[in-house]
């Protein structure tokens, strides 16, 4: 195997020698310290044979002391290939070229095509994809993806309610979905709104049906707050109760805090390597710095090489290493209670409704072991306490 690569890489040809002195010839080769191989017959006075082409020059005196004749019938290795190429330089270069630009062309953007929008809203969406570096002639390499480019128009477009993004070879696709106007409101059935949990009255609003209950009542679970059932005994008619009826409620929620916490956080610093990717080779192309982080995170991001509407099993892929470093926060016993309180109502308000307000809190039990505070709080609440029941006539 290495005197094949070794024949490829420095170049062979075959000659044939004939003559009364071939035989004398290959033993003065020998002596001579050139190297011949695959030596043959294939005649009375005739011997065929393999010799590098680095050794050309140094037979011809021999050849000549021998009374021989040499000629040539075979070449091969890669100072012939590279002769062959350099002949076809103009066919060679033309056909990297077209691959290169071709391979470019495909991967940048080549349209933008947006569908369900308005023409004024179009626009916006237009407008808006240019300050992202979406718009023709871009690289794709450099453009968010898909899920990015969503979320970040959905945030920056108020008249929009949602957005879709494909890329589809060379175009993107914009499917939108515009916020419409509020819907005439629902026709509701006769009903009565009920109290869903014990709590005391603050506030009524009532839309539409009959108040049973008063502010400062103390009203159950299940108690009746509005009847749809409306008008004189012997004249009643029955509606759809409608309105909020704002109670003051209570909650309790134990919370835990540790009092030493360690915590990665990011320094800042990053380092950004790119490479190209061939199946699972991946060459560096930038960035060969080593990394001298000792604690990072990585994000990376890929993109397939396209060639027409082909995806190459070649990517590109940037990788960022962002520094991190574990710190050790420790909290004063003082800290470590707000710290709990804080947690505490955070996680109360995410299990109220947005229109719930806390008034009040208070600590009823305050422990601390093992490192951790331990605190039982109630919170006093006003939120709406209504729920709905049919109505049957006749009830």
């Amino acid at each position: 195997m290495k005197n094949h690569w070794m024949h490829f890489f420095s170049g062979s040809v075959k000659a044939v020698i004939s003559g009364k002195g071939t035989e004398r010839f290959i033993n003065e080769c020998v002596r001579q310290g050139i190297v011949v191989w695959d030596v043959k017959k294939p005649g009375t006075h005739a011997l065929s044979f393999s010799m590098y082409l680095k050794d050309i020059k140094k037979i011809r005196p021999i050849i000549r002391k021998n009374d021989c004749k040499l000629r040539f019938i075979g070449k091969k290795g890669m100072p012939f290939l590279i002769q062959k190429a350099l002949i076809n330089t103009g066919f060679l270069i033309g056909a990297i070229s077209f691959f290169i630009i071709v391979t470019l062309l495909s991967n940048m953007v080549w349209g933008i095509e947006v569908k369900g929008a308005k023409p004024e809203t179009e626009h916006l969406i237009v407008k808006e994809l240019e300050k992202l570096g979406v718009e023709k002639g871009k690289f794709q390499f450099f453009i968010d993806d898909n899920a990015t480019l969503q979320k970040k128009l959905e945030d920056a477009i108020n008249d929009i309610t949602w957005i879709g993004v494909e890329l589809n070879g060379t175009t993107y696709h914009l499917e939108v979905v515009e916020k419409n106007q509020p819907e005439p409101p629902e026709q509701y059935s006769p009903r009565n709104l009920v109290a869903n949990k014990t709590a005391i009255i603050k506030k009524l609003v009532v839309e539409e049906g009959r108040p049973v209950k008063a502010v400062n009542d103390l009203v159950k679970k299940g108690d009746l707050l509005v009847s749809g059932k409306i008008g004189k005994e012997g004249e009643e008619k029955y509606v759809p109760a409608r309105g909020k009826i704002f109670g003051e409620t209570w909650y309790k929620v134990e919370v835990n805090q540790e009092i030493t916490t360690k915590l990665d956080v990011l320094t800042g610093e990053n380092n950004i390597k790119h490479y190209i990717s061939l199946g699972n080779l991946r060459i560096p192309i930038w960035g060969f710095s080593k990394n001298e982080f000792k604690e990072y995170q990585t994000e990376s991001n890929e993109r397939h090489i396209k060639f027409f509407n082909w995806e190459l099993p070649i990517a590109y892929e940037k990788v960022t290493l962002r520094e991190s470093e574990e710190i050790t926060r420790k909290y004063t016993t003082t800290d470590a209670i707000e710290a709990a309180k804080r947690n505490g109502r955070n996680k109360l308000e995410q299990d109220l409704e947005s229109d719930a307000e806390i008034i009040e809190e208070k600590v009823l039990r305050q422990s601390i072991n093992n490192g951790k505070v331990k605190l039982e709080i109630k919170y006093n609440v006003i939120e709406n306490i209504v729920t709905t029941i049919p109505l049957v006539q006749g009830d």
